[in-house]
């Protein structure tokens, strides 16, 4: 198994892990997947649109409205997510385990002024199972605190082909996006970050 370069309150990140020809590959495959089920606005429970776009691929895809957060079976405009690029799988396998595959991989599109507040990833059955995270365009300051709201919290920046492992201690740790540096990529045309969250669901 390889080690990460950087481990930030239990959060392990492996720098550069996907190199300049694979981050460009992975945004193709990622284009297919939002041709099959376009990107949307999700809504918090409160009714707020939040700054991201999202869409997903695998059996399930992560969504938000009024009743609630939840996984759901199917694209809010109906019909199967897409399935998760094998290159995706392929990240999981080398950083997490080639035993189980995830059955979501949210994708979340980012403007040059979107963020995203502090949360856990909780809506899983199991939590003994990590959370990966790849970052693809420009560069994010991922803040990550503990597993109880409010206390100390520390910050990185994350950069293109970074990839981020959330397991153990650090697998329901409050974590987010404060801000986009935007210009900071050339991976596509404009400016934004696209981050790639996969779960294991079941």
């Amino acid at each position: 198994m390889a080690e990460p370069t950087l481990n930030v309150r239990g959060c392990e990140i492996y720098e550069g892990w996907l190199d300049g020809d694979a981050q460009a590959a992975l945004v193709q495959d990622l284009r297919d997947v939002v041709a099959q089920a376009p990107l949307f606005t999700p809504r918090t429970p409160r009714g707020k649109p939040m700054s991201v776009r999202m869409t997903s691929a695998g059996k399930y895809g992560w969504y938000s409205d009024r009743r609630g957060y939840r996984y759901e079976g199917a694209h809010p405009k109906g019909g199967p997510w897409p399935t998760i690029p094998p290159a995706v799988l392929d990240i999981w396998r080398a950083l997490v385990s080639p035993a189980r595959m995830p059955d979501c991989c949210l994708i979340n599109y980012y403007t040059s002024d979107a963020r995203m507040g502090l949360h856990q990833d909780r809506d899983e059955a199991d939590f003994a199972w990590p959370v990966l995270s790849v970052s693809l365009g420009d560069d994010a300051l991922f803040r990550i605190g503990s597993d109880t709201k409010g206390g100390a919290t520390s910050s990185v920046w994350l950069n293109s082909g970074d990839v981020v492992v959330m397991g153990g201690a650090a697998r329901l740790c409050y974590h987010g996006i404060d801000r986009i540096r935007p210009g900071t990529s050339a991976l596509f045309q404009g400016t934004g970050r696209i981050n790639l969250t996969c779960r294991v669901v079941d």
